[in-house]
């Protein structure tokens, strides 16, 4: 059986569709079907050579699909919450294994941090073990470790797939980093699919308001007619980024008590730090490749006395929540609505809508 994948051959040059043989499922692992390949911001700073990996390499770290087969030693088969495994299940599955043996892992645990991470569609070439390692394919192959969890009868898959790697990331933030405490004034930095995904929580968990400060319009409009924030600021507007910001900070009485970074832009988190009320917090989470360094006025942080927290990544078991909380999420918010889908064909476009801003999150489909 050939399956089809996206790779990655040459920073800054065009994806290239091609064929691969369909091994058998690893021994204690399994092959997924991939129906729904998620684009990541990530994926475009990978494309550009902005993160060191190795190539060539399939793409695609978010995903979701159903069991194709499953490898010897999985006779009992079950996912990460302990429910029967089965060819036909439909499921998602955690992007990265962490080692355990590391110094973060065993000793300050924190998996997140492991310093032998191995992530599918990031740092698993063609070359270094199983070419199907990314969901920009027909199948992926999952090794043992993987923590892989089965949704729920009748999950929309475009629901699950608009906050694939975005909701796990924030679930990490969100609970284990900078909790949101009820009747807390909440200011989230970026209007993309991190920055959706930190408005949504933050509203389940209490949150007394909400205020989406991004850009371009189009995506705060997606975002308001989702049910998505309280309040939506462009900072792309006619006024500028100063009047947005003033904007902002009016909506919350003249600071937050909690500003998430989400925008992946270096200069937003001096602008953050000028969002909090004083004794405020400020949470960063989208600074997740290296996109250079920025100036910043120390003082906003001491006169402001401010706690900086920085969260990195998720867990499996980060991933195992988001997929509880999507009954909910997807109860409160049109989720579906965020989401254009291309074919798997279509990879060069669905990137460039990414690169561009025009689409909001867009999905690879077999």
């Amino acid at each position: 059986m050939i399956a089809r994948a996206v790779v990655l051959e040459e920073f800054g040059r065009p994806l290239r569709l091609r064929e691969f043989d369909l091994p058998a499922a690893p021994e204690g692992g399994l092959i997924v079907a991939c129906s729904h390949g998620g684009v990541c911001g990530t994926d475009l700073h990978l494309q550009q050579g902005h993160l060191a990996i190795p190539t060539p390499i399939v793409l695609g770290h978010e995903g979701l699909g159903t069991v194709h087969s499953l490898g010897a030693g999985t006779e009992d088969a079950r996912d990460a919450a302990g429910r029967p495994l089965a060819v036909g299940d439909t499921v998602m599955w955690a992007s990265s294994i962490a080692c355990g043996t590391c110094v973060p892992c065993r000793l300050h645990r924190e998996p997140t941090l492991c310093e032998n991470r191995r992530t599918y569609g990031v740092n698993r070439p063609l070359d270094g073990g199983e070419p199907l390692s990314g969901s920009w394919a027909d199948h992926i192959v999952l090794e043992r470790g993987t923590t892989v969890v089965k949704l729920a009868d009748g999950t929309d898959p475009l629901a699950a797939m608009s906050l694939a790697c975005a909701g796990p990331t924030v679930v990490h933030a969100l609970y284990e980093r900078r909790p949101v405490r009820v009747g807390e004034t909440v200011i989230v930095q970026g209007s993309g699919p991190v920055g959706l995904a930190a408005a949504a929580l933050a509203q389940l968990a209490g949150a007394a308001r909400v205020v989406v400060l991004g850009g371009p319009a189009a995506r705060l409009e997606a975002a308001a007619k989702a049910g998505i924030g309280d309040v939506h600021i462009d900072v792309t507007g006619p006024g500028g980024v100063e009047a947005a910001l003033e904007q902002a900070r009016a909506a919350v009485g003249g600071g937050a008590d909690l500003v998430i970074e989400c925008a992946g832009v270096p200069a937003a988190v001096a602008q953050g730090l000028t969002l909090a009320r004083r004794g405020g917090s400020y949470l960063v989470i989208g600074q997740y490749t290296d996109a250079g360094d920025t100036l910043l006025n120390p003082h906003q942080i001491v006169h402001r006395q401010l706690d900086v927290v920085g969260s990195w990544a998720f867990t499996g078991a980060h991933l195992v929540e988001y997929v509880n909380l999507l009954p909910a999420l997807a109860a409160r918010f049109d989720l579906a609505s965020l989401v254009t889908p291309y074919p798997l064909a279509d990879h060069g476009p669905a990137l460039a809508s990414v690169a561009d801003g025009s689409t909001l999150k867009a999905v690879l489909t077999a």
